[in-house]
């Protein structure tokens, strides 16, 4: 990605706006719209910008506080004399899912190889605390996936995040790390030794100033880029709390998929990925092929038959008269399916659901189901 073309000024102009309280990226927006541009702002008389709805007297009286102009200035000299990178949000480089989202970021600071173009980018989140079930997962998912490069979009954190870009390193995709600081510094600090190979295979997105720390508050807001930038976000461990269930709320606010991969209902750390798939929150990722499969992705015949190989597994009588029906006709819906079966909604609802865990069936847009 090549750097914004707006000139210093424009730049100055949008860092003095984003350093003044109370104006988030939704209102700054409307504010550039209404005046032209970022610098017309500054230019426009007090008693025009009056006239925008939703700004007061006290929000214009902050907007031309000197202090915010002299941080803007400091945060320029910094970005100037470190050769930081920056796309802003009506730039053609700027990441194009995240132009659909009224709350993204005006400004983007980049750092490394990152090539957004014409490619298939997923977002992949999870606990800290990481089981070997989800490593393994993790593992698996990268290796089946692969073929089709795509870009694994996380958070370098603990857990779930630095698994899948290792992951993502190791099978020469490329990764994005969203961070909650500025570009001048890692966190957490023993993930340095992980830095050189990220920037070598994709690079890190900021909205943070170099003047910003790691605070809880800035993770939650980073979620929305994680979110945000892909075309689905996938859920691979979860407690029954957590960051990545937000993650996985800003992403279906944005009507993008979601998936999550399921586990025993006495694993702590599944019971969040578990909620999701019960309340229609997400769909069920049990391999690669689930993901491939519902987003339409081509793939080669070669590689399509490695990703979406299926384990046999033993069928119960219900089990089997509905995996036969499918096979023989297809997609069909619930009613449908128990009705021909002979069995009542609530049991084939329940027996469907054990069947995707098996992996034997899979859901589809518009409530049917059909045979794998």
């Amino acid at each position: 990605m090549t750097n914004s073309q707006i000139a210093k000024d424009e730049l100055i102009a949008i860092l003095r706006l984003q350093h003044v309280p109370n104006i988030g990226d939704v209102f700054a927006k409307k504010l550039i719209s209404h005046c032209g541009g970022p610098s017309a702002i500054f230019m426009d008389k007090r008693n025009q910008l009056l006239k925008i709805d939703g700004i007061g007297t006290q929000t214009i009286k902050h907007l031309y506080g000197t202090e915010h102009l002299e941080a803007a200035e400091a945060e320029f000299r910094y970005i100037s004399e470190n050769n930081i990178e920056w796309t802003y949000f009506q730039d053609a480089n700027y990441p194009n899912y995240l132009k659909h989202c009224i709350d993204g970021p005006m400004l983007l600071f980049k750092k490394g190889n990152i090539n957004l173009e014409n490619r298939k980018i997923i977002s992949v989140v999870g606990t800290r605390n990481i089981t070997s079930y989800g490593m393994a997962f993790c593992e698996e998912f990268i290796a089946d996936i692969a073929p089709l490069n795509p870009i694994i979009v996380s958070g370098f954190a603990y857990g779930v995040d630095i698994c899948i870009q290792k992951e993502a390193i190791k099978h020469g995709l490329q990764t994005i790390g969203c961070l909650a600081h500025g570009l001048n510094q890692i966190y957490p600090k023993v993930h340095a030794k992980y830095q050189a190979d990220v920037l070598k295979n994709g690079g890190f997105f900021t909205e943070f100033w170099s003047t910003s720390s790691p605070e809880r508050e800035n993770f939650l807001k980073r979620n929305r880029i994680i979110a945000g930038m892909s075309e689905a976000t996938v859920v691979i461990e979860s407690a029954e709390k957590g960051g990545s269930l937000v993650t996985a709320d800003i992403a279906n606010s944005y009507n993008r998929d979601v998936f999550a991969v399921p586990g025993r209902s006495t694993d702590k750390f599944s019971l969040g990925c578990n909620n999701l798939i019960k309340q229609q929150k997400a769909h069920i990722l049990t391999s690669a092929a689930d993901l491939i499969y519902l987003l339409d992705w081509e793939v080669a015949q070669k590689e399509s038959a490695s990703v979406q190989k299926q384990l046999f597994v033993d069928l119960d009588a219900t089990e089997k008269a509905i995996y036969t029906y499918l096979q023989k006709d297809g997609k069909q819906l619930l009613d449908s399916i128990a009705l021909s079966c002979k069995i009542p909604i609530y049991q084939a609802s329940s027996t469907l659901l054990g069947m995707e865990m098996k992996g034997v069936i899979r859901p589809l847009p518009g409530k049917l189901f059909e045979a794998i």
